[in-house]
């Protein structure tokens, strides 16, 4: 599964490297509502929830489904403003100002995609103007409980006042924490992306996706870029309507997560974490489904047990397991296949064990998978 962003054609300077402080902003309460998420900010956002106040809080909780399970597209206003270029703001006031510019429909229909709207992908009538929509989105807002229903009522019912409401609250959330968050990141940010771009500029786009994430691929053909995630999608950089490229904003609050802004009339953003401070390198989502896979046999798990305490050959395992040695070798090699274990020989005997680095690793691997 993937998804991919169509870019055959595509001229290197329509590919944008830059921060955005709104999405800086909505990946900081994503992390203070999930801090699950986000083990390498323990510290960070214990403090920060400690320390918010009440009031905050409780405005934070009414809106919270923008930024928990999903990741609304109105933290990227530029993306819908074909004026914009393909550029967020230099400050939060910026971003902010453009989050204003969007028509109703729009900032509904972004404020409601994933939760409670239309799906992701496809284009349809606003929820605004169209009772079909307007009863789906109520309908999965009841699904969700009583306080996304009421915030989408709101929305639907005076979308000015919700607008503004949640204006506030974002400039409210800067004065609290975020403007302190924003002076430490922006520099390593605005580096990132000037790193970027001359890697862009000089080496080509290739190189420069490498760096952004070992999950982000560009086919030799270098008519696409393909985003490695466990969902699918496809948009393309080639829409005049909204201005051809592609915005990729670096993110150094967002890791594990690599956010892939791909919904119809909008600009493609990649919103990328600029380091992985628990873990080097992410695992393929094919490695992972080798691994897990792998460890869903009952045997298998077994045959680690062994394996994570000493070295085996064939034989020793088929003894201590009470199975024939050809069953210890098709486990064997299952487990090899996924990378799970290492081999050495002894002499005559080949022994296997556990490679406890990649056990290790292996839950921080699928998180990083599934929320990639």
């Amino acid at each position: 599964m993937s998804v991919t962003i169509d870019i055959a054609g595509l001229p290197p300077e329509r590919v944008v490297f830059r921060p955005s402080p709104l999405a800086e902003l909505c990946t900081a309460l994503h992390a203070l509502a999930e801090p699950g998420h986000h083990p390498g900010l323990h510290g960070w956002t214990t403090a920060t929830n400690a320390g918010l106040k009440p009031d905050l809080a409780d405005r934070l909780c009414e809106a919270d489904f923008l930024w928990t399970s999903t990741f609304s597209d109105i933290s990227m206003p530029f993306a819908a403003l074909p004026d914009a270029q393909g550029l967020p703001g230099a400050t939060l006031a910026e971003d902010l100002d453009m989050l204003d510019r969007m028509s109703d429909d729009l900032f509904a229909d972004a404020a409601l995609e994933i939760s409670c709207s239309r799906l992701y992908s496809q284009n349809g009538p606003s929820p605004l103007v169209n009772a079909k929509a307007r009863k789906l989105a109520l309908d999965r807002a009841t699904a969700r409980g009583p306080r996304q229903l009421d915030f989408a009522k709101r929305l639907l019912d005076d979308p000015p006042a919700v607008r503004s409401w949640l204006r506030r609250l974002f400039e409210d959330c800067a004065e609290a924490f975020f403007n302190d968050v924003w002076h430490r990141v922006r520099v390593q940010l605005a580096a990132d992306s000037r790193h970027k771009t001359e890697l862009l500029r000089h080496k080509g786009l290739a190189e420069a996706l490498a760096e952004v994430s070992p999950a982000i691929a560009l086919p030799s053909d270098g008519s696409r870029i393909v985003v490695d995630k466990l969902g699918s999608g496809r948009t393309t950089a080639l829409d005049p309507a909204v201005g051809t490229g592609i915005t990729l904003v670096p993110s150094s609050l967002g890791w594990p997560h690599l956010w892939v802004g791909h919904a119809p009339g909008w600009r493609p953003v990649i919103h990328y974490p600029v380091a992985a401070p628990e873990l080097p390198g992410p695992a393929s989502v094919e490695l992972l489904k080798l691994r897990l896979e792998a460890l869903s046999h009952q045997m298998r798990m077994r045959m680690c047990r062994y394996l994570s305490r000493s070295a085996f050959s064939t034989g020793e395992l088929a003894t201590a397991l009470e199975i024939t040695a050809p069953e210890v070798s098709r486990h064997i090699a299952v487990l090899k296949k996924a990378g799970l274990i290492t081999t050495r020989r002894r002499g005559r005997y080949v022994l296997h064990q556990l490679d406890l680095t990649v056990v290790a690793r292996l839950g921080s691997d699928f998180l990083e998978g599934v929320l990639r």
